[in-house]
């Protein structure tokens, strides 16, 4: 029986490149409405609210212009499933081997499944992931009530929550929970 392949998660494209073009259209948008009717459009003035509120929003739509076309051109796997273990990406670049990781499963938050993924608390304090308390446009997540777990969001990335389960049942049956 030939070894099972590794799995390799990327950034995908149809989902970055809609945000950054969706984003932009709303700027664009925006900009438009207030060339063709100047009476509604607010004064380029800090004292306005209206204006410091476009300013802010403009500000966020530039950012995820940016988010969606920086994944989009960044090519490199986030995720790695292997005979070696996991490697986590998303700008952190860790691998933890299959002996420190305790579980893995799938939760639902909301609509979409999350793979989670429990590891050894000294396993976890020395690879120092750096997950952010805020979580914005962050793939992985610290997990609630859970010291020494991580959760991968999927939304934004090729595969799915339930495929990267899939692999690490080909690599390590016993570490899934249910």
């Amino acid at each position: 029986m030939a070894a099972p392949k590794p799995v390799e998660v990327r950034y995908g494209l149809l989902h970055n490149i809609s945000m950054a073009a969706v984003s932009v259209g709303m700027i664009v948008f925006v900009i438009f409405r207030f060339v063709a009717d100047p009476a509604n459009a607010p004064t380029i003035s800090l004292d306005d609210t209206r204006f410091v509120m476009f300013a802010i929003l403009a500000l966020a739509m530039a950012y995820y212009v940016f988010i969606g076309l920086r994944r989009c051109l960044d090519r490199t796997p986030q995720l790695v499933i292997d005979h070696d273990g996991i490697m986590l990406g998303f700008g952190r670049n860790r691998r933890i081997p299959w002996s420190d990781i305790l579980w893995v499963g799938v939760r639902r938050l909301a609509i979409r499944p999350q793979l989670q993924i429990g590891i050894a608390p000294e396993t976890f304090l020395a690879v120092d992931l750096k997950l952010s308390i805020w979580n914005l446009d962050d793939n992985l997540r610290s997990i609630r009530g859970a010291p020494a777990a991580v959760m991968v969001r999927d939304n934004g990335l090729d595969t799915s929550a339930s495929a990267m389960l899939d692999a690490v049942k080909t690599f390590r049956p016993n570490l899934i929970k249910s």
